[in-house]
C-alpha cells in the first residue's frame, strides 16, 4: 500500500526516536514494573478475544480473496486456544529470570582489579514479520523484558490482527507505569517503511529480526546496515539411522513433518539409511500418505502409491512448507552428514538411533543451529527450550544462533573496580 503516509521518512524517525527514549527508561525499569506489564497485558489479551478474534476473521477474509497460501493461512490464523497461547506466553515471558543486570563472569587480577561482565538490553530492535499476529505478542514481550524497546512491523496480510493484540501490550505497558512507545507497532503498510528500518532510522535501532518468507529475510539481509538476526530458510532434515527403532521412527516423522507443516522446524527431507532401507522405508513412507502427505523420492527408491513422485535436484534445498516432503537413502550417517552439509540450511536436523555413538557423531559433525536426538524437529521453538517465546530462529554464527530468547536480546559491560590502582 503506498499513500499511507507522506512523509515516511518522517514518520519513522519519529519512531525511531521515541524508541530510544523509552529504552533508556526500559533500561532502568525494575524486573517487578517489566512482569507487572506483562502480566497486565496477558489479562487484556483474554479480555479483548472478542475483539482480537473479529480483526483476525477480516485478516482471513481478506487473505482469502487475495488467494494466500494454505501455511500462510494456518499462520495467520487465530481461534480462542491460540490467543489463550498468546496470553500464556506473556505470562511464561514473566515467570522468566530476568537476565538484565545479571553476572556473566567475574575474576580479580594480579594487581587486585576485581572485573565482572554483566547483560544489558541491546537496545532498540526492529522486527518485521510476516503473517504470524502471535509474533506482536512475543516479539514486544521479550524484547521489553530484556529491557530493550520494540519497533514491530507486521505484514499487511495481518495488519488488523496486529493491531488488536499491540492494543493489549499497550494497555499492559499503562499499567505498568512504563512508556507506551517501549512497544510500537508501524501505524502504515507502506513498504518505504522497511527501507527505513533497514538503515537504521539514524542510529536509533540496534539489531533487526526478520521473520517471515524467503525474499523477505533476503532483502533485510541483503539491505540491513545494522546487525540482523536471521535464517533465510528451515530446510530441517530427519535422519533414520539402522539403529533406529520402527515405531519411535514413524512417530518422529509424522510429527516432524505434519504436525504443522508451515513453521520453519517443520522437517523438509526425510534420509534412511540404506542398511535399514528393506525393514523401515515402506512403513514410514506409508504412513506419511495414509496422513495426506506428498512424498517425492529419489531415483533408487521404487514404492508403488499415487501419492510418491520422483524428486528433483531441486527437491533438496526446497522449504515445502506443505504436506511434502522428499526422501533419499543415504549410506549411514556418514552420508546423512553429507547430505545435509550440502543442501541445509543450517537449521534443525534430528537423528533417530539407539545407537549413542552414532548419535554423539551426528551431534559432532553437522553444523546446524539445533541438533536433536530422537525427537521431532518441530521441537525447535523457544517456549519448548524454557525461554517462554523466541522473537527468532537464528543460523548465524555470531552473538546469537538458534531459538533468539531473552538472554540472546542482552549485550554486555564490563565493570571494573579498584582501589587506586594506576597503570605503570
Amino acid at each position: 500500500m503506498k499513500g499511507d503516509h507522506a512523509d515516511i521518512p518522517g514518520l519513522m524517525s519519529d519512531i525511531g526516536m521515541r524508541a530510544r527514549d523509552a529504552a533508556r527508561t526500559l533500561a532502568r525499569a525494575t524486573t517487578k514494573q517489566k512482569n507487572a506489564a506483562l502480566l497486565s497485558a496477558a489479562m487484556c489479551v483474554r479480555a479483548n478475544i472478542d475483539d482480537i478474534l473479529e480483526a483476525n476473521a477480516a485478516d482471513l477474509k481478506a487473505a482469502d480473496e487475495r488467494g494466500l497460501s494454505g501455511a500462510l493461512v494456518d499462520r495467520l490464523t487465530l481461534n480462542k486456544e491460540r490467543v489463550e497461547a498468546i496470553a500464556k506466553a506473556l505470562e511464561d515471558i514473566a515467570a522468566l529470570p530476568d537476565p538484565v543486570g545479571t553476572t556473566i563472569a567475574e575474576w580479580d587480577r594480579p594487581n587486585g582489579l576485581h572485573i565482572q561482565r554483566i547483560r544489558t538490553p541491546l537496545g532498540v530492535i526492529g522486527i518485521i514479520y510476516e503473517s504470524r499476529p502471535n509474533v506482536t505478542a512475543d516479539a514486544g514481550a521479550l524484547a521489553m523484558k530484556a529491557g530493550n524497546a520494540a519497533i514491530l512491523r507486521g505484514g499487511s496480510e495481518a495488519v488488523r490482527s496486529n493491531h488488536a493484540i499491540h492494543a493489549s501490550l499497550v494497555e499492559g505497558l499503562q499499567a505498568a507505569g512504563l512508556p507506551e512507545d517501549a512497544i510500537q507497532l508501524v501505524p502504515v503498510q507502506d513498504r518505504d517503511c522497511v527501507g527505513e528500518m533497514l538503515r537504521g532510522l539514524n542510529g536509533n535501532i540496534d539489531v533487526i529480526v526478520p521473520r517471515g518468507g524467503k525474499s523477505l529475510v533476503a532483502r533485510v539481509q541483503e539491505e540491513a546496515r545494522v546487525p540482523v538476526f536471521a535464517h533465510l530458510e528451515g530446510i530441517c532434515h530427519v535422519y533414520v539411522d539402522r539403529d533406529a527403532e520402527l515405531d519411535m521412527a514413524i512417530n518422529i516423522v509424522l510429527n516432524a513433518k505434519l504436525r504443522r507443516t508451515g513453521i520453519c522446524g517443520a522437517a523438509e527431507t526425510l534420509l534412511v539409511d540404506r542398511a535399514c532401507a528393506d525393514t523401515h522405508l515402506a512403513p514410514i513412507v506409508e504412513a506419511l500418505i495414509a496422513e495426506g502427505c506428498e512424498v517425492r523420492v529419489d531415483g533408487e527408491i521404487h514404492l508403488a502409491a499415487k501419492q510418491i513422485k520422483p524428486a528433483t535436484e531441486a527437491d533438496w534445498s526446497t522449504e515445502y512448507l506443505d504436506n511434502i516432503i522428499s526422501v533419499k537413502l543415504v549410506d549411514g550417517v556418514k552420508g546423512a552428514i553429507d547430505h545435509i552439509e550440502r543442501y541445509g540450511s543450517h537449521h534443525t536436523e534430528c537423528i533417530v538411533t539407539n545407537n549413542a555413538e552414532t548419535a554423539g557423531r551426528f551431534f559432532h559433525d553437522i553444523d546446524s543451529a539445533i541438533l536433536l536426538h530422537n525427537a521431532s524437529t518441530q521441537f525447535a521453538d523457544g517456549g519448548e527450550f524454557g525461554m517462554g517465546a523466541e522473537i527468532g530462529i537464528a543460523t548465524g554464527r555470531f552473538h546469537a544462533r538458534g531459538p533468539v530468547g531473552l538472554e540472546q536480546l542482552t549485550s554486555f559491560k564490563y565493570l571494573v573496580r579498584g582501589d587506586g590502582q594506576t597503570r605503570p
